[in-house]
């Protein structure tokens, strides 16, 4: 097995059902990731130990998904210079406060972050990060965005097969 490049880490496993979507558009762009719960709170020597330890292990990018206090993205940014991307979790207060908690880092400290709940996203940011030094990689990530268009640009011809009296397209 290759060593991972991407570090997926959730506060608890209760947050897989959002972190598994960053998981499933690496595997599909063929990077390899870890997947590890961790908690600043419940588990903070495991925090420190995985942080002091990605980098030697290959570890290029973490993702780092949190919910309510959400201090998991800050802590491990603390302790690595590697790039951290947050993902705020609908925990509660449909994730206001946890998406405010990852985004107000302070100087010093930067925490990427992406919208409430888009671990997609942040696997996207991620892989754009790793695609700077891999051509490979950035040319999927390019077939990819392709597919984007092309999904816009067959919608748009079934709207036109939507007929209303005055719709004038």
């Amino acid at each position: 097995m290759p060593a991972p490049r991407v570090s997926i880490i959730m506060g608890s496993t209760s947050d897989l059902s959002i972190m598994e979507k960053a998981a499933k558009r690496l595997d599909a762009m063929a990077v390899p990731f870890e997947m590890l719960a961790l908690s600043a709170h419940r588990t903070p020597e495991e925090v420190r130990e995985f942080a002091l330890g990605a980098e030697a292990r290959g570890v290029q990018v973490i993702i780092a998904g949190a919910g309510m206090a959400a201090h998991l993205c800050g802590v491990i940014a603390s302790m690595t210079s590697l790039p951290v991307i947050g993902v705020p979790i609908d925990a509660t207060l449909k994730g206001m406060d946890a998406l405010l908690a990852i985004v107000q880092m302070p100087p010093g400290i930067p925490v990427a972050t992406v919208g409430i709940n888009a671990a997609e996203n942040a696997a996207l940011l991620a892989m754009q990060m790793l695609a700077t030094g891999d051509k490979e990689l950035a040319g999927r990530l390019a077939a990819h965005k392709e597919s984007l268009k092309e999904k816009v640009v067959k919608a748009n011809a079934e709207l036109a097969s939507v007929k209303y009296a005055h719709k004038t397209n």
